[in-house]
């Protein structure tokens, strides 16, 4: 199966985490946010892979090509960044020579949990749908920033991005709002609906507004509940992912730097080989220290992520915390 991922966003929201480097090579546990998608959509059962990268993210484009998945994965280039419906378009002509009557469309920077794809899949087919959407429950201050979608006898009848108060569909008065996460199975019949597609008033392409076209034409979309998902988004996210890839592997000591004997080190973690350590620090546990971190002497480092180029004090206690 085909797998389209979307990777052309620079990730401003993260702020000073990507001055230097797009949302996409964020660190999570000693691999770039991007593979790790590419890992979860592997083992669901995608084969190929389309990237859509901006042209100028060299670090990111090179990381592909030399990854141990490069001999499966071709990129489409996203000139400017228009919109995700723009960022699928840019991908058309590559998604079209695969021949296949199906894809997987993912973001780069949302993970969900094992299975939830192979239901997503089977969903679509089962049903005989031209789309199928990954459908998740939300308050309604976060379905503001959402794709929010009204369903009805297990069809979408609706799907409005980042919507106004006014806009939200009410579900008998549930608290909840259901939204619409980045994450579909979709018939190819989607790109004819794509050149369609007017800039909204975010001067964005929206991707939803091509599926409201397609359910205009009479086109089939349901959806799969999922319960929970890891999106990248804020500071702390990059934080709870990491945490959660050390936490999977219990025990897991990867100590790659040369560190003085001093150091207390407590597992999970995993320090590149050129973080700087100093002596008698106490590192662990959850903790993940990039290549080109420094701890300094009797400093004490818990459930965190240090970033290449980032320093932890001398003394300093640090818990629960990305520094940057």
């Amino acid at each position: 199966m085909l797998a389209v991922i979307l990777a052309a966003g620079q990730g401003t929201r993260l702020g000073i985490l990507t001055a230097r480097r797009s949302k996409a090579m964020m660190p999570v546990a000693g691999k770039p946010m991007i593979l790790r998608v590419v890992d979860m959509l592997a083992a669901e059962g995608a084969e190929r892979f389309i990237v859509v990268v901006h042209p100028t993210d060299r670090d990111l484009i090179d990381k592909l090509e030399e990854s141990s998945q490069a001999d499966r994965v071709r990129l489409a280039y996203q000139e400017q960044r228009l919109g995700m419906a723009d960022a699928v378009e840019s991908a058309a002509s590559l998604i079209r020579e695969d021949n296949d009557r199906e894809f997987l469309l993912a973001s780069c920077d949302n993970l969900y949990p094992k299975g939830h794809i192979e239901r997503l899949i089977t969903h679509r087919r089962s049903h005989r749908l031209d789309a199928a959407l990954t459908l998740k429950w939300a308050s309604k201050e976060e379905a503001l920033s959402s794709a929010v979608v009204a369903i009805r006898d297990g069809l979408v009848q609706d799907i409005i991005e980042k919507p106004s108060s006014e806009q939200i569909p009410s579900h008998r008065e549930a608290p909840k709002v259901l939204t619409a996460p980045s994450l579909y199975v979709l018939s190819r019949c989607i790109l004819d609906y794509l050149p369609k597609v007017k800039a909204s008033s975010r001067r964005e392409r929206e991707f939803p507004d091509a599926l409201r076209l397609l359910i205009a034409d009479g086109g089939k979309v349901g959806g799969e509940v999922v319960e929970e998902r890891m999106t990248l988004t804020r500071r702390e996210d990059l934080l709870a992912i990491n945490r959660h890839f050390l936490q999977s592997t219990s025990g897991l000591t990867v100590v790659d730097a040369d560190i003085p004997s001093s150091v207390n080190v407590v597992p999970p973690v995993l320090i590149e080989a050129s973080a700087k350590i100093g002596p008698r620090c106490e590192i662990g546990p959850e903790v993940y220290l990039e290549d080109g971190a420094t701890v300094r002497q009797d400093a004490v480092v818990r459930r965190a992520v240090v970033l290449r180029g980032a320093s932890v004090a001398a003394n300093q206690f640090v818990d629960k915390s990305v520094i940057a």
